[in-house]
């Protein structure tokens, strides 16, 4: 991947194992990767350095995924930063909520390969819509 080396990602998950094991995949793949545990901890990273994508867990303590969102939409020049969104797969978000309100690129239900992840991280940075990436369909069950 090319232009991973000039991204970072911001990476926010509660759960360690998937924290680490994301972090890995995405660093594997050229991407700078800033991580936190919590919300506040990634808005905190997120003030120091702006980054060029955020992948946020939506189910976390002290901030949660869509409050973290409503930050970063609020700040002025992030209105549109690619964000992605981990949730539980028995945790659903009504379309308008999620897309519409929040500005989310995309929502990956847990457990997700980080292969997955990293191939949707390529996509929010060049923009292309993840319901037509031929890549993605071809890894649908």
């Amino acid at each position: 991947m090319s232009d991973a080396t000039a991204s970072n990602v911001l990476l926010v998950d509660d759960e360690l194992h998937i924290l680490r094991v994301a972090e890995f995949k995405l660093k594997q793949q050229g991407y700078q990767v800033t991580c936190a545990s919590d919300g506040e901890e990634a808005w905190e990273q997120f003030q120091k350095q702006v980054p060029d994508i955020v992948v946020t867990d939506l189910q976390m303590p002290r901030l949660d995924g869509l409050q973290l969102i409503t930050r970063i939409r609020e700040n002025p020049g992030t209105e549109s930063l690619p964000v992605i969104l981990l949730t539980a797969k028995g945790f659903e978000l009504t379309h308008t909520e999620t897309f519409e309100r929040h500005g989310v690129f995309d929502v990956v239900a847990k457990p997700f390969s980080p292969r997955d992840l990293c191939l949707r991280v390529g996509l929010a940075l060049s923009g292309a819509d993840p319901e037509s990436s031929p890549q993605l369909a071809a890894q649908e069950p």
